[in-house]
Protein backbone atom coordinates (compact mmCIF):
# COMPACT_ATOMS: atom_id res chain seq x y z
CA UNK A 1 0.00 0.00 0.00
CA UNK A 2 1.41 3.39 -0.97
CA UNK A 3 1.99 6.23 1.44
CA UNK A 4 -1.00 8.04 -0.08
CA UNK A 5 -3.43 5.17 0.49
CA UNK A 6 -5.71 5.84 3.41
CA UNK A 7 -6.25 3.33 6.21
CA UNK A 8 -9.67 4.93 6.80
CA UNK A 9 -11.76 6.56 4.08
CA UNK A 10 -15.23 8.09 4.36
CA UNK A 11 -17.17 7.97 1.11
CA UNK A 12 -20.60 7.33 -0.40
CA UNK A 13 -22.01 3.85 -0.81
CA UNK A 14 -25.18 2.42 -2.35
CA UNK A 15 -28.07 4.92 -2.63
CA UNK A 16 -25.73 7.66 -1.39
CA UNK A 17 -25.45 6.23 2.11
CA UNK A 18 -22.28 7.14 4.00
CA UNK A 19 -19.77 4.34 4.41
CA UNK A 20 -16.26 3.90 5.75
CA UNK A 21 -13.63 1.81 3.98
CA UNK A 22 -10.89 0.31 6.15
CA UNK A 23 -7.72 -0.85 4.39
CA UNK A 24 -4.57 -2.57 5.55
CA UNK A 25 -1.09 -2.77 4.05
CA UNK A 26 -1.40 -6.35 2.77
CA UNK A 27 -4.47 -5.47 0.73
CA UNK A 28 -7.30 -6.65 2.98
CA UNK A 29 -10.28 -4.35 3.48
CA UNK A 30 -13.61 -3.87 5.21
CA UNK A 31 -16.58 -1.61 4.58
CA UNK A 32 -18.90 -0.17 7.22
CA UNK A 33 -22.14 1.72 6.63
CA UNK A 34 -23.15 4.38 9.13
CA UNK A 35 -26.68 3.14 8.54
CA UNK A 36 -26.92 0.36 11.11
CA UNK A 37 -23.25 0.57 12.14
CA UNK A 38 -23.22 -2.27 9.64
CA UNK A 39 -20.16 -4.11 8.28
CA UNK A 40 -21.06 -5.05 4.69
CA UNK A 41 -17.73 -6.27 3.33
CA UNK A 42 -14.60 -8.01 4.61
CA UNK A 43 -12.02 -9.03 2.02
CA UNK A 44 -8.72 -10.84 2.38
CA UNK A 45 -5.43 -9.81 0.75
CA UNK A 46 -6.50 -11.58 -2.45
CA UNK A 47 -9.65 -9.48 -2.70
CA UNK A 48 -11.91 -12.44 -1.90
CA UNK A 49 -15.17 -11.52 -0.14
CA UNK A 50 -15.55 -13.30 3.20
CA UNK A 51 -18.98 -12.03 4.20
CA UNK A 52 -22.29 -12.74 2.46
CA UNK A 53 -24.56 -9.87 1.42
CA UNK A 54 -27.69 -10.69 -0.53
CA UNK A 55 -27.93 -9.51 -4.14
CA UNK A 56 -31.41 -8.34 -3.14
CA UNK A 57 -30.29 -6.45 -0.04
CA UNK A 58 -32.17 -3.16 0.34
CA UNK A 59 -29.81 -0.31 1.19
CA UNK A 60 -32.64 2.03 2.06
CA UNK A 61 -34.12 2.98 5.45
CA UNK A 62 -36.08 1.74 7.27
CA UNK A 63 -35.16 -1.72 5.96
CA UNK A 64 -32.18 -3.49 7.56
CA UNK A 65 -29.38 -4.58 5.23
CA UNK A 66 -29.55 -8.33 4.50
CA UNK A 67 -26.11 -9.80 5.17
CA UNK A 68 -22.74 -8.66 6.48
CA UNK A 69 -22.77 -8.14 10.25
CA UNK A 70 -26.02 -6.59 11.52
CA UNK A 71 -25.98 -5.42 15.15
CA UNK A 72 -28.90 -6.89 17.13
CA UNK A 73 -29.73 -4.55 20.04
CA UNK A 74 -31.58 -4.15 22.36
CA UNK A 75 -33.42 -7.29 21.37
CA UNK A 76 -32.41 -10.49 19.62
CA UNK A 77 -35.01 -12.09 17.34
CA UNK A 78 -38.61 -11.41 18.38
CA UNK A 79 -38.10 -12.21 22.05
CA UNK A 80 -39.59 -8.94 23.23
CA UNK A 81 -41.89 -6.07 22.32
CA UNK A 82 -39.63 -4.44 19.73
CA UNK A 83 -39.14 -5.10 16.03
CA UNK A 84 -37.23 -8.37 15.40
CA UNK A 85 -33.53 -7.97 16.24
CA UNK A 86 -34.13 -4.52 17.75
CA UNK A 87 -33.57 -1.08 16.24
CA UNK A 88 -29.77 -0.54 16.27
CA UNK A 89 -29.42 -2.04 12.78
CA UNK A 90 -31.94 0.43 11.31
CA UNK A 91 -30.61 3.64 12.84
CA UNK A 92 -28.02 6.08 11.57
CA UNK A 93 -24.87 5.92 13.67
CA UNK A 94 -22.38 8.76 14.04
CA UNK A 95 -18.61 8.76 13.91
CA UNK A 96 -17.37 9.06 17.50
CA UNK A 97 -14.62 11.65 17.46
CA UNK A 98 -13.90 11.52 21.17
CA UNK A 99 -14.24 7.91 22.35
CA UNK A 100 -13.00 6.76 25.76
CA UNK A 101 -9.96 4.46 25.62
CA UNK A 102 -10.62 1.03 24.11
CA UNK A 103 -8.66 -2.00 25.35
CA UNK A 104 -7.38 -2.81 21.86
CA UNK A 105 -4.02 -2.95 20.11
CA UNK A 106 -2.91 0.66 19.69
CA UNK A 107 -0.73 -0.23 16.68
CA UNK A 108 -3.80 -0.85 14.52
CA UNK A 109 -4.39 2.06 12.15
CA UNK A 110 -7.43 0.82 10.21
CA UNK A 111 -10.29 1.36 12.64
CA UNK A 112 -13.38 3.49 13.10
CA UNK A 113 -15.28 4.47 16.25
CA UNK A 114 -19.05 4.80 15.95
CA UNK A 115 -21.68 5.83 18.46
CA UNK A 116 -25.45 5.44 18.72
CA UNK A 117 -27.52 7.26 21.32
CA UNK A 118 -31.20 7.17 22.16
CA UNK A 119 -33.53 9.42 20.22
CA UNK A 120 -36.81 10.77 21.50
CA UNK A 121 -38.59 8.52 18.99
CA UNK A 122 -36.73 5.45 20.28
CA UNK A 123 -37.57 6.33 23.89
CA UNK A 124 -41.25 6.01 22.97
CA UNK A 125 -40.80 2.35 22.01
CA UNK A 126 -37.97 1.48 24.45
CA UNK A 127 -38.10 3.92 27.39
CA UNK A 128 -34.40 4.05 28.21
CA UNK A 129 -31.41 6.25 27.54
CA UNK A 130 -28.12 4.70 26.48
CA UNK A 131 -24.82 5.19 24.69
CA UNK A 132 -23.65 2.40 22.38
CA UNK A 133 -20.04 2.74 21.29
CA UNK A 134 -18.74 0.45 18.57
CA UNK A 135 -15.14 0.13 17.42
CA UNK A 136 -14.53 -1.76 14.17
CA UNK A 137 -10.90 -2.65 13.54
CA UNK A 138 -9.13 -4.29 10.62
CA UNK A 139 -5.86 -5.80 11.84
CA UNK A 140 -2.62 -5.84 9.79
CA UNK A 141 -3.13 -9.57 9.17
CA UNK A 142 -6.72 -9.11 8.02
CA UNK A 143 -8.52 -9.98 11.26
CA UNK A 144 -11.81 -8.13 11.74
CA UNK A 145 -12.64 -7.03 15.29
CA UNK A 146 -15.86 -5.51 16.64
CA UNK A 147 -15.91 -4.18 20.19
CA UNK A 148 -19.18 -2.94 21.70
CA UNK A 149 -19.61 -0.85 24.82
CA UNK A 150 -23.15 -0.16 25.98
CA UNK A 151 -23.81 2.23 28.89
CA UNK A 152 -27.01 2.97 30.76
CA UNK A 153 -27.41 6.76 30.79
CA UNK A 154 -30.89 6.83 32.37
CA UNK A 155 -31.41 9.78 34.71
CA UNK A 156 -34.48 8.32 36.38
CA UNK A 157 -32.57 5.65 38.31
CA UNK A 158 -33.98 2.79 36.22
CA UNK A 159 -32.06 -0.25 35.08
CA UNK A 160 -32.59 -1.72 31.64
CA UNK A 161 -32.25 -5.21 30.22
CA UNK A 162 -31.27 -6.26 26.71
CA UNK A 163 -30.16 -9.15 24.54
CA UNK A 164 -27.52 -8.85 21.85
CA UNK A 165 -25.90 -10.51 18.84
CA UNK A 166 -23.36 -9.88 16.10
CA UNK A 167 -25.50 -11.44 13.33
CA UNK A 168 -22.53 -12.47 11.14
CA UNK A 169 -23.23 -13.86 7.66
CA UNK A 170 -20.23 -15.87 6.41
CA UNK A 171 -19.82 -16.41 2.67
CA UNK A 172 -19.36 -20.15 2.07
CA UNK A 173 -19.24 -22.72 -0.72
CA UNK A 174 -22.53 -24.39 -1.62
CA UNK A 175 -23.73 -25.49 1.82
CA UNK A 176 -26.33 -27.85 0.34
CA UNK A 177 -23.75 -30.17 -1.22
CA UNK A 178 -22.95 -33.22 0.85
CA UNK A 179 -19.99 -35.56 0.54
CA UNK A 180 -20.46 -39.27 1.19
CA UNK A 181 -19.11 -38.98 4.72
CA UNK A 182 -19.44 -35.34 5.66
CA UNK A 183 -20.56 -31.91 4.63
CA UNK A 184 -18.42 -29.45 2.73
CA UNK A 185 -19.32 -26.76 5.28
CA UNK A 186 -19.33 -27.55 8.98
CA UNK A 187 -19.09 -25.85 12.36
CA UNK A 188 -16.74 -27.11 15.06
CA UNK A 189 -16.62 -26.14 18.73
CA UNK A 190 -20.30 -26.56 19.64
CA UNK A 191 -20.38 -30.35 19.96
CA UNK A 192 -22.08 -31.83 23.05
CA UNK A 193 -23.51 -28.45 24.06
CA UNK A 194 -27.10 -27.63 24.97
CA UNK A 195 -29.08 -25.47 22.57
CA UNK A 196 -32.50 -23.87 22.22
CA UNK A 197 -34.20 -24.83 18.96
CA UNK A 198 -36.13 -21.86 17.56
CA UNK A 199 -37.83 -24.21 15.09
CA UNK A 200 -39.32 -26.15 18.00
CA UNK A 201 -40.60 -23.36 20.26
CA UNK A 202 -37.19 -22.83 21.87
CA UNK A 203 -37.19 -26.31 23.35
CA UNK A 204 -33.86 -27.31 24.88
CA UNK A 205 -31.78 -30.13 23.39
CA UNK A 206 -28.18 -31.40 23.52
CA UNK A 207 -26.08 -31.42 20.35
CA UNK A 208 -25.27 -35.01 19.35
CA UNK A 209 -23.12 -34.64 16.23
CA UNK A 210 -19.32 -34.67 16.05
CA UNK A 211 -19.64 -31.37 14.19
CA UNK A 212 -22.58 -29.35 12.93
CA UNK A 213 -23.38 -30.07 9.28
CA UNK A 214 -26.26 -28.79 7.16
CA UNK A 215 -28.99 -30.56 5.22
CA UNK A 216 -32.08 -28.59 6.23
CA UNK A 217 -33.18 -25.35 7.92
CA UNK A 218 -31.40 -24.65 11.20
CA UNK A 219 -32.05 -21.95 13.82
CA UNK A 220 -30.38 -22.78 17.13
CA UNK A 221 -29.05 -20.86 20.13
CA UNK A 222 -26.12 -22.77 21.65
CA UNK A 223 -25.53 -22.08 25.35
CA UNK A 224 -22.33 -21.57 27.35
CA UNK A 225 -20.21 -21.86 24.27
CA UNK A 226 -16.40 -21.79 23.99
CA UNK A 227 -14.62 -18.52 23.32
CA UNK A 228 -13.52 -19.97 19.96
CA UNK A 229 -15.72 -21.46 17.22
CA UNK A 230 -14.66 -22.55 13.73
CA UNK A 231 -16.53 -22.65 10.42
CA UNK A 232 -14.78 -25.02 8.00
CA UNK A 233 -15.25 -24.62 4.26
CA UNK A 234 -13.74 -27.71 2.65
CA UNK A 235 -13.90 -26.71 -1.01
CA UNK A 236 -12.15 -23.40 -0.40
CA UNK A 237 -9.76 -24.99 2.12
CA UNK A 238 -10.60 -22.09 4.44
CA UNK A 239 -11.53 -21.92 8.09
CA UNK A 240 -13.24 -18.95 9.69
CA UNK A 241 -12.27 -18.59 13.33
CA UNK A 242 -14.65 -16.67 15.57
CA UNK A 243 -13.34 -15.59 18.97
CA UNK A 244 -15.51 -13.77 21.46
CA UNK A 245 -15.66 -12.21 24.91
CA UNK A 246 -18.71 -11.26 26.98
CA UNK A 247 -21.01 -13.21 24.67
CA UNK A 248 -21.74 -16.63 26.14
CA UNK A 249 -24.14 -17.90 23.46
CA UNK A 250 -23.76 -18.68 19.76
CA UNK A 251 -26.56 -18.66 17.19
CA UNK A 252 -26.38 -20.87 14.07
CA UNK A 253 -28.87 -20.05 11.31
CA UNK A 254 -29.57 -20.97 7.71
CA UNK A 255 -33.10 -20.62 6.28
CA UNK A 256 -32.70 -23.38 3.64
CA UNK A 257 -34.79 -23.51 0.49
CA UNK A 258 -38.41 -23.13 1.62
CA UNK A 259 -37.81 -20.34 4.14
CA UNK A 260 -35.45 -18.53 1.74
CA UNK A 261 -38.29 -18.18 -0.76
CA UNK A 262 -40.35 -16.31 1.86
CA UNK A 263 -37.63 -13.71 2.52
CA UNK A 264 -38.12 -10.84 0.03
CA UNK A 265 -34.55 -9.49 0.21
CA UNK A 266 -32.87 -12.89 -0.19
CA UNK A 267 -32.52 -14.70 -3.52
CA UNK A 268 -34.21 -18.10 -3.69
CA UNK A 269 -30.89 -19.98 -3.97
CA UNK A 270 -28.68 -17.60 -1.97
CA UNK A 271 -29.11 -19.64 1.20
CA UNK A 272 -26.58 -22.06 -0.33
CA UNK A 273 -23.76 -19.53 0.00
CA UNK A 274 -24.46 -18.09 3.46
CA UNK A 275 -24.13 -19.33 7.00
CA UNK A 276 -24.84 -17.25 10.08
CA UNK A 277 -22.74 -18.05 13.14
CA UNK A 278 -23.34 -15.33 15.68
CA UNK A 279 -21.66 -14.37 18.93
CA UNK A 280 -24.61 -13.55 21.15
CA UNK A 281 -26.11 -13.08 24.59
CA UNK A 282 -29.64 -14.45 24.39
CA UNK A 283 -30.49 -16.95 27.14
CA UNK A 284 -29.62 -14.67 30.08
CA UNK A 285 -30.32 -11.02 29.22
CA UNK A 286 -27.88 -8.34 30.39
CA UNK A 287 -29.10 -5.84 32.98
CA UNK A 288 -27.38 -2.49 33.52
CA UNK A 289 -27.99 -0.03 36.30
CA UNK A 290 -27.59 3.70 35.54
CA UNK A 291 -23.91 4.42 34.86
CA UNK A 292 -22.99 0.78 34.31
CA UNK A 293 -21.37 -0.41 31.10
CA UNK A 294 -21.32 -3.77 29.31
CA UNK A 295 -18.66 -4.84 26.85
CA UNK A 296 -18.84 -7.53 24.19
CA UNK A 297 -16.23 -8.36 21.57
CA UNK A 298 -15.97 -10.50 18.45
CA UNK A 299 -12.85 -11.18 16.39
CA UNK A 300 -12.95 -12.93 13.02
CA UNK A 301 -10.06 -14.55 11.15
CA UNK A 302 -9.97 -16.46 7.87
CA UNK A 303 -7.11 -18.94 7.63
CA UNK A 304 -6.09 -21.63 5.12
CA UNK A 305 -6.96 -25.05 6.47
CA UNK A 306 -7.16 -28.73 5.80
CA UNK A 307 -10.59 -30.32 6.14
CA UNK A 308 -10.71 -31.21 9.84
CA UNK A 309 -9.03 -28.89 12.28
CA UNK A 310 -9.23 -31.33 15.19
CA UNK A 311 -8.34 -28.50 17.56
CA UNK A 312 -11.71 -27.49 18.90
CA UNK A 313 -12.71 -30.18 21.35
CA UNK A 314 -15.27 -28.33 23.50
CA UNK A 315 -14.22 -30.32 26.56
CA UNK A 316 -10.77 -28.78 26.44
CA UNK A 317 -11.83 -25.34 25.22
CA UNK A 318 -12.17 -22.55 27.72
CA UNK A 319 -15.84 -21.85 28.28
CA UNK A 320 -16.99 -18.29 27.83
CA UNK A 321 -17.78 -16.67 31.14
CA UNK A 322 -20.78 -14.51 31.72
CA UNK A 323 -19.18 -11.08 31.83
CA UNK A 324 -21.29 -8.69 33.82
CA UNK A 325 -21.41 -4.92 33.93
CA UNK A 326 -18.05 -3.19 34.09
Amino acid sequence: MSEETKYVELCKGINGLDKIILREVRGCSAEVYLYGGHVTSWKNEHGEELLFVSSKAIFKPPKAIRGGIPICFPQFSNLGSLEPHGFARTRFWSIDNDPPPFPTNSSNKAFIDLILKHSEEDVKIWPHRYEFRLRITLGPGGDLMLTSRIRNTNTDGKSFTFTFAYHTYFHVTDISHMFVLSSEVRVEGLETLDYLDNLKNRERFTEQGDAIVFESEVDKVYLRTPTKIAVLDHERKRTFELRKDGLPDAVVWNPWDKKAKTIPDLGDDEYKHMLCVEAACVEKPITLKPGEEWRGRQELSAVPSSYCSGQLNPESAILSEDIGPA
